[in-house]
């Protein structure tokens, strides 16, 4: 089961120049590859994944058959 906790602390990630890491956590490799080349889509990307974070999360656990809040 993946954490929303964990999805923000990734995120931050960011921070020091590693864009994307959070997409690479809910297996989202190739726009994690991609925000990654390009810094978050010049940060707009990441800006909007900030707010996207827990459906992210949701999503995958969903597909995974994970019961149990995130």
């Amino acid at each position: 089961m993946r954490s929303v906790g964990v999805g923000y602390i990734l995120w931050c990630l960011c921070l020091i120049g590693l864009f994307g890491i959070h997409r690479f956590y809910v297996g989202k490799y190739v726009s994690g590859i991609i925000w990654l080349l390009t810094g978050g889509l010049c940060l707009i990307g990441q800006l909007v994944d900030l707010v996207l974070i827990p459906k992210y999360i949701d999503q995958f656990n969903a597909e995974r058959g994970v019961i149990g809040e995130s």
